[in-house]
């Protein structure tokens, strides 16, 4: 065993398991007819609860609907997890006419005004953000890692925070906004940078430092809750997990069972990284937005500097250095393949921008787009070929590390 893999086995838990991870996915609710936004969370969500129970939620808009996996031990598990809810959530939509997108952003709609969904906290960032949120309306995926030392966990997001611009770029998929296409790879990236309490959070020496500067930026008015910041990495306050929330929604499960992996062998590393002292790199913030503002215009097609040694370099050699710097971690899981096998899909089709705006050249426009996107319902129980897959997988079976292993959802 050498030295990195010895990293990555001391970052058990106390417990001596391998830390579980969660997902969080967020997808709009489209008519079937006019595949624009609809405002029906709250119906469809009472139908999902039906049979998902406390799994199924609604969002900050009336036009979403959320679903989160219990932890999970493995990724294949939370990739039949995944496909489980999105299928339980594609019935319910269906029920009301509807279907649901995986999309960062709205391909089509809303015309009017957003409607709010009903938690005091979405009314409270209204009233403290005004104009600011008026397009707030952007699908998500949150990876959370079991990670309950909160003094540990400052250190992690520390390390993590030079690889948030990567995940943005493998993420991507939200070109489109209310019929244009906004020249973005992740839209729904640029619209959170414009917020003051969004993005990379700040380098933390230690857990009270962790919540001193949340605190001040309440007081600021920049934030409307210092104990559930809104950070692209965060300590979740009644959770004990480690949350990254920079990525766009994928158009897949197997694709968000990978992107999971990736983010807990980060996590791994870095728990594995602070227990021997170090506190993490400590990249200039200018110079951090500016990696998160290339990242979402550019996506998997463009350059960036790389986490550890600051070359500028494409997205996929810096995928491949990613993957090495993860290695031992992974393995530990059993997670290398299906990691490898998820970059090779990112070599082979792109990101999910690239799909959509492949998508979008077929007749329809944005029609196609949002059929492309929807299409892949676990309803149909077939994966269908991406309009930019050359060697798609065969019909009715699903892909997690490249092996067909049963149906499909997307």
């Amino acid at each position: 065993m050498n030295g990195s893999e010895n990293a990555a086995v001391s970052a058990v838990q106390p417990d001596g398991q391998l830390p579980t991870v969660g997902v969080e996915e967020e997808f709009f609710l489209v008519g079937a007819d006019s595949r624009a936004v609809e405002p029906a969370g709250g119906r469809v969500v009472a139908r999902a609860a039906s049979a998902l129970g406390g799994l199924v939620s609604g969002e900050f808009t009336d036009y979403q609907i959320e679903i989160r996996t219990p932890p999970c031990s493995a990724v294949a598990q939370l990739y039949d997890e995944l496909v489980r809810l999105r299928a339980g959530v594609a019935r319910a939509a269906a029920a009301e006419g509807l279907r649901a997108c995986p999309s960062g952003t709205p391909v089509l709609g809303p015309a009017g005004p957003v409607s709010i969904g009903e938690d005091p906290r979405y009314r409270a960032s209204v009233e403290l953000f005004g104009s600011m949120m008026d397009d707030y309306v952007i699908s998500a995926m949150h990876v959370h890692v079991h990670l309950p030392d909160r003094e540990l966990a400052v250190l992690v997001s520390n390390h993590l925070r030079p690889w948030l611009p990567l995940l943005v770029e493998m993420s991507a998929n939200s070109p489109f906004c209310k019929g244009r296409d906004t020249g973005y790879a992740s839209w729904r990236s640029m619209i959170r940078c414009r917020f003051p309490c969004l993005g990379p959070p700040p380098y933390a020496e230690s857990f009270d430092h962790y919540q001193r500067t949340a605190a001040a930026m309440t007081e600021a008015g920049a934030m409307p809750f210092a104990d559930l910041p809104f950070w692209d990495i965060r300590l979740h306050p009644r959770l004990p997990t480690l949350e990254v929330r920079c990525m766009d929604v994928p158009v897949t499960p197997a694709d968000s069972a990978a992107l999971a992996a990736i983010v807990r062998g980060l996590v791994v590393t870095a728990s594995a990284s602070a227990r021997r002292g170090d506190s993490g790199p400590r990249p200039c913030s200018e110079m951090l937005r500016g990696a998160y503002a290339h990242a979402t215009r550019d996506g998997w097609t463009g350059r960036g500097r790389d986490a550890l040694t600051g070359e500028i370099l494409s997205a996929p050699v810096r995928g491949a250095r990613l993957l090495d710097h993860i290695r031992p971690a992974l393995a530990a899981h059993g997670d290398v393949e299906v990691v490898a096998a998820f970059l090779g899909r990112l070599a082979r089709r792109g990101s999910g921008a690239h799909r959509q705006r492949a998508a979008a050249r077929l007749p329809g426009g944005l029609v196609a787009v949002v059929d492309d996107l929807t299409a892949l319902s676990p309803a149909s129980q077939a994966e269908e070929p991406s309009p930019t897959d050359s060697a798609p997988a065969s019909p009715g079976r699903r892909m997690l590390n490249g092996t067909p292993s049963g149906p499909v959802s997307a």
